[in-house]
């Protein structure tokens, strides 16, 4: 596959994970920041090389070889990550771009003994699951941050929003995966939270509270 047909194929996985049946058109190109024309060229190789389910108009969804194909360029982009943060020292908003150009390399023995090298994580560092060399996925249970009540409390296991501003909000507020977060008061006016973080209170928007996952 090319890089562009790679990055296809991710951006319906990602997709389909919070949809509702198949993806449509629209959605991918707005996702991918190009023209729905453009998509659609793109849709019929991919069709043609059996790697999705395309019908003009009914959207499309991933064949069985197209999902484990987008798992395992899910897999390479998150142990990347894991990578840049665990031994390269760079910060959790700083490897998405960089995972990006990385995810694109082939040696499937490169990438198992990555694997390996980092004691076959099952998570990234924003706390997403990373799919094994067979695509199974280790899925854990977990729920958003808005979703607790008051006086209630967790970990940190991951994020929903993994934009560089949102990372470093988080690093500003000294939230992390692993942090202990309690909901100390909601707030009805505005639905902002005041929560304690380790031993420290601070005030969070709704938006903060719904893009941060709790176990």
């Amino acid at each position: 596959m090319t890089y562009s047909e790679e990055n296809y194929l991710k951006t319906i996985y990602h997709l389909n994970a919070v949809s509702d049946g198949a993806v449509s058109t629209n959605a991918i190109a707005e996702k991918m920041e190009t023209k729905a024309s453009s998509v659609t060229d793109m849709l019929k190789k991919l069709a043609e090389k059996d790697l999705i389910n395309y019908i003009k108009y009914q959207g499309v969804s991933l064949t069985e070889q197209g999902l484990l194909a987008a798992k395992m360029i899910v897999r390479k982009h998150r142990l990347w990550e894991c990578f840049l943060v665990e031994k390269l020292d760079f910060s959790w908003d700083e490897v998405h771009d960089v995972a990006e150009q990385l995810e694109h390399i082939k040696s499937e023995k490169l990438i198992n003994k990555l694997d390996d090298f980092l004691g076959n994580p099952t998570e990234d560092p924003h706390g997403d699951p990373i799919p094994d060399a067979n695509g199974r996925i280790v899925k854990v249970e977990k729920r958003l941050l808005s979703e607790l009540e008051k006086n209630e409390s967790g970990i940190c296991v991951g994020v929903k929003d993994t934009s560089s501003e949102f990372l470093k909000y988080l690093d500003k507020q000294e939230i992390a995966l692993g942090s202990h977060v309690q909901i100390i008061e909601k707030e009805s006016f505005d639905s902002s939270y005041r929560i304690k973080v380790g031993t420290k209170e601070i005030m969070i928007s709704n938006k903060i509270a719904s893009n941060i996952y709790i176990q």
